[in-house]
């Protein structure tokens, strides 16, 4: 089996780490949270085969790539910034950009805002929202909900202190919890005081799907650039959706795809049913929404296979 090849490019300001692997028409890959390029190692290889030059960067903040101190530089606009200018310096002009979560709202994003460069998207875990008239923290806040986790993660510091005392079982608990196996060990809603992975189980082996180098890799990562990054990513939400005004209820019209997991704990989120619900309008080029049986969060591991076979088909048809 070929191996990507690991190249570091000055991207949008920053230096960015990218795996390269087969030669063809583009197709980039966004990871979320926690994780990093490796997350993608089975597309990377079944894309690359199918004739396409499949590119899975460390997206801004994580692994390789640089993490700015200032959350102000992880909105969406940077980062949909990031994925363009990564088409250039790959020596492109149009690509097909696929994600999963926070990857997703990157790869429907830079659909929506440069149609011309990102001529087909696939999502994964997070269906697509238009811009809305009222960011996520507020609305939350407005429904008298004070304790989900993506506003425990806003203050700086708290939340990189309790996910760095211990990086490896942090991955541990956070792989299991969102799994298909461990589905909801990591609760969207904390309780009074409690921190992200307060009740989260520490599973005593981990799924059979995960690589154990692969694995390792990614605590490599994390124990070396800490979660400041990452969490920034949440800490840019208002701002995002405040430079997002302009696209409010826009859709994407290019052809796009929607693969989500069973057991997503994602799914279950109110604002994730009612865009799948809204597809028809948001998604007018959609030529398919899988909802995989027993798959959890991390999808494009935990069923490769079909993931892998749902994308290249896709990619065929275009």
């Amino acid at each position: 089996m070929n191996e990507p090849r690991l190249e570091t490019f000055a991207v949008n300001g920053i230096r960015m780490r990218v795996a390269i692997q087969g030669e063809g028409p583009l197709v980039i890959f966004c990871h979320g949270f926690p994780e990093c390029w490796i997350s993608w190692r089975h597309q990377l290889q079944a894309v690359s085969a199918a004739g396409f030059r499949a590119v899975a960067p460390d997206m801004r903040g994580y692994g390789g790539s640089d993490a700015p101190a200032d959350p102000d530089q992880y909105t969406m606009l940077h980062q949909v910034g990031d994925m363009t200018e990564l088409v250039r310096v790959l020596g492109a002009s149009q690509a097909v950009i696929v994600g999963h979560d926070w990857g997703a709202p990157v790869a429907w994003h830079a659909a929506l805002l440069r149609p011309q460069v990102f001529r087909a998207v696939v999502g994964l875990s997070v269906p697509y929202s238009p811009p809305a008239d009222i960011d996520l923290l507020s609305a939350l806040e407005k429904r008298g909900v004070h304790t989900f986790y993506m506003q425990y993660f806003q203050a700086p510091g708290v939340a990189e202190a309790e996910l760095e005392a211990d990086v490896a079982a942090t991955l541990r608990k956070v792989t299991w919890g969102l799994s298909g196996e461990g589905a909801g060990g990591v609760p969207g809603l904390l309780g009074p005081g409690a921190g992200f992975l307060e009740n989260a189980p520490d599973p005593a082996r981990m799924p059979d799907w995960l690589d154990a180098a692969d694995f390792e890799h990614a605590v490599g990562e994390f124990r070396r650039n800490g979660f400041r990054g990452p969490l920034n990513w949440y800490r840019a939400i208002r701002k995002s959706h405040e430079l997002l005004t302009a696209w409010r209820d826009a859709p994407i019209v290019q052809p796009s795809l929607f693969i989500g997991g069973e057991k997503d704990d994602v799914l279950k989120f109110s604002s994730s049913r009612s865009g799948m619900a809204r597809f028809s309008e948001t998604l007018p080029g959609l030529r398919g929404c899988h909802v995989l049986e027993g798959a959890g969060h991390w999808i494009q591991r935990e069923k490769a296979d079909a993931v892998n076979a749902l994308i290249v088909g896709f990619l065929g048809a275009l």
